[in-house]
């Protein structure tokens, strides 16, 4: 995988941009002047990252993720991670009939849902997932691949399914590791990022 070099990060433009981020020369940044990433985070091959967005320090996005922030954002705190081919949408259309749908339709005429989607630290996507808009991710959620998810989600929990149910607990042994890393390579957090 080919990144962006140092220049070639700072000409797209981007809000604020952390140390050591990569970003794969093949993702599709959009609206970068809106776009947050903190320290240690990588973006993969075919991404598409458009609109409001916050990413915290050490988050991975994987190849064919799409984060589509539009006006109200996708917030992805510090040690989270989603997966291949996940997408996490900020909006919606209407798609009860009482609205007409699609990005070519006038705005008068369509009834968008926008809601912000945050993403607590250490979460984890598992690979074809979809998180919907107004979703708050609980510290340490794990999501199973493949899942929908639609409805809010209660900390280190496991979550799977179509729509997506908590299965069980899920450990917290990684919070210690988090503190060794960190110690050891510093870098700015989620909680930095947002005071600037």
């Amino acid at each position: 995988m080919a990144y962006l070099t140092e220049d070639q990060l700072k000409a797209v433009g981007f809000r604020f941009l952390g140390k050591n981020v990569k970003i794969s020369d093949k993702a599709a940044i959009y609206d970068a002047d809106r776009i947050e990433i903190g320290d240690y985070s990588r973006i993969d091959d075919f991404c598409v990252l458009s609109g409001k967005l916050r990413i915290g320090r050490n988050v991975h996005i994987a190849i064919f993720c799409n984060l589509a922030g539009g006006e109200k954002g996708i917030l992805v705190e510090d040690f989270s991670g989603i997966s291949y081919g996940s997408q996490v949408f900020s909006q919606s259309d209407d798609y009860s009939g009482r609205a007409l749908t699609g990005p070519t339709v006038p705005l008068k005429y369509r009834k968008e849902a926008k809601k912000a989607v945050h993403i607590k630290r250490h979460c984890i996507v598992g690979a074809g997932s979809v998180i919907f808009p107004g979703v708050v991710l609980g510290e340490g959620t794990s999501v199973g691949a493949m899942s929908l998810v639609s409805k809010s989600t209660e900390e280190w929990s496991v979550y799977i399914g179509v729509p997506a149910r908590k299965i069980k607990d899920r450990e917290r042994l990684m919070l210690e590791l988090e503190k060794e890393y960190v110690s050891e390579y510093p870098g700015q957090s989620y909680d930095d990022v947002t005071k600037m």
